[in-house]
């Protein structure tokens, strides 16, 4: 199995201890979102669990419990956001600065075709013109290209939730010339940096400036990693443009602070400080537990195609 850490929060930014906590443990535990008292109980052990993949904005945390993670006989690799914006728009992160540090460090650690850089998402607004991104996009290419061989962007989605938050910054919605322009330019950029491009659940085709659909949990990449095949779906739960295969993911909602303003896996700033003011390193759960929930195992077997001898 893929374990993916995670879609609904930045565990190596916030989590750390927490989840090398859990591989030790050998389980973790895991709510379901839709219903909160039902509960997987989901077994860790290194024979199963084929690959982790990090999604983050800022895993220096985590940087000193990757020898750990290594010593335990995981693999894995990371999903690395990394914009232009400002505090304004991600409130809670580190200088931009600081941050284009780590991710050279974290490639020089692992590798660069570990480090998938996600300029994501691409906002469109008085502020933030087709011309800005293309100038930031060729900058920020500029410092990373070196440490990354894949560049992953994708455009707004504006949700109910977050349209109010976003108010203030006078985001629209994207039209098709704009994504045009703005994937013309990006492969124009990406090419001089010898840099792979692809989009992320975007149903319009680009095919045409060389712009592929990627897969986060990317069947393609774990088997380079792992050094084998696998025999693997396509994730049902993901939006019908996603590309990547299933995986679990051990995350919980309302538990990061990074405060950015586009986020839709946070619902109030009340409620993330609540979550992380309750937050037990110790606990198998990542989220509080109430005492009243249903726990239950959760079978989950390796990928991993066994290789046939012809001797």
């Amino acid at each position: 199995m893929i374990i993916s850490a995670s879609r609904r929060t930045d565990i190596p930014a916030f989590y750390a201890d927490w989840f090398i906590n859990r591989l030790h443990q050998g389980f973790v535990y895991v709510k379901n979102p839709r219903n909160p008292r039902r509960i997987a109980k989901v077994g860790l052990n290194p024979e199963v669990v084929d690959c982790i993949v990090f999604w983050t904005k800022n895993p220096r945390p985590m940087l000193d419990r990757l020898n750990i993670i290594d010593a335990l006989g995981y693999r894995y690799y990371f999903q690395f956001t990394l914009t232009p914006y400002d505090r304004q728009v991600e409130t809670g992160l580190p200088a931009k600065a600081e941050i284009m540090e780590t991710f050279r460090h974290v490639s020089d650690k692992i590798g660069s075709h570990r480090v998938v850089w996600r300029y994501d998402p691409v906002i469109i607004s008085s502020d933030f013109s087709v011309q800005y991104h293309l100038a930031e996009f060729d900058r920020l290419c500029g410092k990373l290209a070196a440490y990354t061989q894949k560049c992953v962007f994708s455009f707004i989605d504006l949700y109910a939730k977050i349209r109010e938050r976003l108010k203030p910054f006078a985001v629209c919605e994207i039209n098709t010339l704009q994504m045009n322009q703005l994937a013309q330019g990006f492969a124009q950029i990406a090419k001089r940096h010898k840099l792979t491009l692809a989009t992320c659940s975007e149903a319009i085709d680009f095919a045409s400036y060389g712009i592929a659909h990627a897969a986060c949990i990317d069947q393609g990449l774990l088997e380079h990693i792992l050094g084998c095949s696998l025999c693997a779906k396509k994730d049902p739960n993901q939006r019908p443009a996603c590309q990547c295969i299933e995986s679990i993911d051990i995350g919980a909602y309302n538990c990061c602070s990074h405060g950015c303003v586009y986020c839709y896996a946070t619902t109030s700033e009340n409620m993330v400080c609540q979550a992380m003011r309750g937050h037990n390193p110790h606990s198998p759960l990542l989220d509080q537990l109430r005492g009243d929930e249903i726990i239950t195992d959760r079978r989950a077997n390796s990928l991993k195609v066994p290789q046939i001898s012809l001797f």
